[in-house]
Formats: C-alpha cells, structure tokens, sequence
C-alpha cells in the first residue's frame, strides 16, 4: 500500500462488474473513511446495475426498483463508472492489474447449467438465460433464437423449480394488457402479445418440499388475468421426512399450503394452465427436426432428499422447452474459475491461485459463492471481501500498481469507447423519454448500437 504521507494519492481499485455484488463493494470501499480510496467500476455493458436491470423479470417493478438505490453509489465522488469495457478484450487482465492497486472480480455467473439429456440441442429448447435475457432487453440475447421459439410455442415445459423458473412461466402466461406499461423493449412485447401459449408446465425432479421457489412468487401465479394455476393432488402427499422438513421450514410449509389450495383447481376455457408438476424427471426431449415433448420418469424422494427414478414414463406435450436448472460462472481471461463450481477459489473473497492468496486479487457476488441467496444477500457478501481487502491495506500487503495513467486516458487512447456516469445518465434518459412515447416510465434500449448513441449524444453535448 501507498505511504500516504509520501504519497497522497488514494488506493486504487478496480471492481470488475457493475452488477449489486459490483455496486456493494464500491459502496463499501467508498463509505469507509480509515483508506483512501479511488473505485473504477467496469462492465462490459454500457450500462450498469447486472441482473437488477437483466435477471429480474420486467413485470417485478418494485423488485427491480432497486436500481434506484444502487445508484447512489454510482453518484459517489469516490467511484467511476466505466461502461462498455471488457476485461480480456479491450483490456487485459494483467494491464489491469499494473493500472491498479487492487482488483476485486464481481462479474457474476451468466452462464447456464445443462440438462445432459438426450434432444438437449433441438431446435425449441432454451436455456433460461436465453428468454431472461432477452424479455429484459439485454444487449447480447439471441431475438431470432427466442422469437422463433415463443412464436411457436402452444405448449411450454419449464424445468427447474425455482424463482426464475417460475418467473419465465409467469410471463410467458400473462396477458398483454398485463405487460403493457413494464420496462420490456416494445419487440419483447410485441412478441409475447403474438405467443399462442394454452398451456405452461413446470416441472421439478423432486417433491414440492425440495423446491427452492419463494412463497412471494409462488403466489404470484394465482393473480394472472388470464391464467389458472394447477397441481396435481398426489404430487403434495409428503413422505415423513418431507413432512418433518416442512414442519421446521416456514417457507416450506407456506410453499406447500399454497400449493395445497390450488389442488382442486381445474383447467379453465380460455385461459392459459400452469401446471406445476413435481416428481418428474426429464430423461429425454423428444423430437426429430424440433422438440415435441419432454419425457419424465416419475421420482420418489428418501430421507436425504435424492430422487430415484420409478420406472414409470410419461410425455409431456412441449413445443418450447425453457432449462432453468442454475447458473455457472465462466473465466475471465487469465482468471482461475473451478471448473465443477464455477466459481473463482477464494477464501473469505480473497482469490486463490495455486492454492495460495494472489496479492492484491478479491472477489464478491456469485463468481466468489456460486449463484444463491437474493440480491441482498450480496451486500454481506460484498462487505466481507472488503473487509479483506482492507484488512490487506492496512497490513502493508498490496503492491502499487505501477502504472500511474489514468485507466479511461489509456483505453480511449487505444480506440475504445468507455461509457462514463454521464454518459450513463443520458441513455437513462433516452429510455425514460421513449417509454414516455407509449405511456410508460420507461422502455428499455435493447441494442449496444442505441445505447452508445444516446451516450454519444451526452459527450457531444458536453463538447458543444
């Protein structure tokens, strides 16, 4: 670490990843008063905010809120946005690291898991990551890949038993008019409106006591306009070790009570079934030039929670199939990630290579800890790698980064575009005056080309 007395300038650090982990680390650095500090923190997007802006489902408007919040600390004089600049492309990790202090890495887990089922390559079959990506307007979703699918799609199978699965199911159930003043980029809506959904199954290869779903979105599929919610009733008989769960689980006992009440729900002309379907394994996906079905293999679940497969098949009529089975982190370049995790090795946020800390190296969010917990559960997260971090400054334990120019000056000087607070600011604004157009507070710009010409547009006007 720098001698302040010798030399003034603050710690630098470099956060790699604008999502909430990103975001809580720079608030924790900058609201600290014991070191000095100076954050860039870099996304490969123009614009900031990760999954809050491009994982949490569009018709969650207070959820997705939050973004409001996490901008405080992108107006902190002691943090820098730097947008649209990928590590490993535009700057190499080790450039990086010369430019800087200390890095910490917060970029997430964006990619999914796999099925490894046969038919899993058809034509039809999604993996989540897919249709969020593209309901939320990200600038890498595959619009031709997803509309295809969705243009076609009578009949969804939705396998996971998540939040997000059950987030996929409800929009691809709800009616236009439903959709009408969220976020979405008028295609996505288009789209939707268009769907000739009837029928949305979700499916889950263990009983309703092992489902990871939240009551609040479990809940939330009984108050579709035009949808209704239907469960087998032998799917909720319990074994005694699911019963003894459900009884020391709050969330499990009011998952289930929830699901007990839509027992004698039956099928409604007219209106689109969601079908939550538990003890279903998928054993294959069905079809020749597309998906036609998914086979299932009917599961009993033991004591420790393993589902075993019965013997007993059955198809389930699909014409899109959506894979929501997890998320997985991938490498940056010159970054060690677990290849059965995805994760980066660390311990306590520290970054482990060769089984010893990297100086100087830290990582937050679901690249340190796997893709679990809800957005907050980053902050805690957040705060003990920078307590690490910090803890390292104090000890003397940092090297200076040796590079003393400025991180913007050397990736503008090189043709790159870096898209800064203002620039942010603008295509905020641009979003917010074309959703004004059709009655909304906002539409999301879904292409890199749009966002970086309204942040264009702010950096001409400065100039001007």
């Amino acid at each position: 670490m720098p001698d302040t007395e010798r030399d003034p300038r603050p710690l630098r650090v470099a956060v790699v990843g604008a999502g909430p982990a990103g975001i809580y680390a720079a608030d924790a650095l900058a609201g600290q008063d014991d070191v000095p500090v100076a954050v860039d923190l870099i996304d490969r997007l123009p614009t900031p905010f990760g999954l809050v802006r491009h994982g949490i489902a569009p018709d969650h408007a207070k959820m997705r809120a939050l973004r409001d919040t996490l901008h405080h600390t992108l107006d902190h004089e002691r943090v820098r946005f730097v947008g649209n600049v990928e590590i490993g492309r535009d700057l190499g990790l080790d450039e990086l690291r010369r430019h800087v202090d200390a890095v910490v890495y917060t970029y997430g887990a964006a990619g999914d898991r796999r099925l490894g089922i046969e038919g899993e390559d058809l034509p039809g079959s999604l993996a989540a990551t897919d249709v969020v990506s593209w309901y939320c307007g990200h600038p890498d979703a595959d619009r031709a890949l997803v509309e295809e699918a969705v243009g076609r799609a009578r009949h969804v199978v939705v396998i996971g038993v998540g939040n997000v699965a059950l987030d996929v199911g409800r929009v691809l159930a709800r009616s236009p008019d439903e959709l009408l003043l969220t976020d979405m980029p008028q295609h996505v809506l288009d789209s939707l409106a268009a769907a000739p959904v009837e029928q949305v199954t979700v499916l889950g290869r263990r009983g309703p006591a092992q489902a990871t779903f939240t009551t609040q979105e479990l809940r939330e599929l009984d108050h579709l306009a035009d949808a209704v919610v239907l469960v087998d009733p032998a799917d909720l008989e319990l074994d005694p070790a699911a019963e003894e769960a459900a009884a020391a689980d709050r969330v499990i006992a009011r998952n289930l009570a929830t699901l007990r009440g839509w027992a004698g729900h039956t099928p409604a002309p007219g209106r689109v079934g969601i079908r939550l379907r538990f003890h279903a394994r998928p054993v294959r996906l069905v079809g020749t030039d597309r998906v036609t079905g998914v086979e299932v293999e009917r599961t009993v679940v033991d004591a420790a929670g393993t589902a075993t497969g019965t013997g007993e098949f059955d198809v389930v009529p699909a014409d899109l199939v959506v894979r929501s089975v997890g998320y997985r982190g991938h490498p940056l370049p010159g970054l060690p990630v677990d290849g059965r995790s995805g994760t980066v090795p660390n311990e306590a946020g520290r970054v482990l290579r060769d089984g010893a800390p990297s100086t100087g190296e830290y990582t937050a969010g679901w690249i340190k800890r796997g893709p679990t917990g809800v957005v907050g559960t980053n902050k805690h997260d957040a705060r003990e790698t920078v307590a690490a971090l910090l803890a390292d400054a104090a000890a003397g334990t940092l090297r200076p980064g040796g590079d003393v120019d400025d991180l913007v000056d050397t990736l503008v000087a090189r043709g790159v575009e870096p898209v800064l607070l203002s620039n942010w600011r603008a295509i905020d604004a641009a979003e917010t005056a074309l959703g004004a157009t059709r009655g909304r507070a906002r539409t999301t710009l879904h292409d890199r080309a749009s966002l970086l010409a309204a942040a264009r547009a702010a950096a001409a006007a400065v100039q001007a």
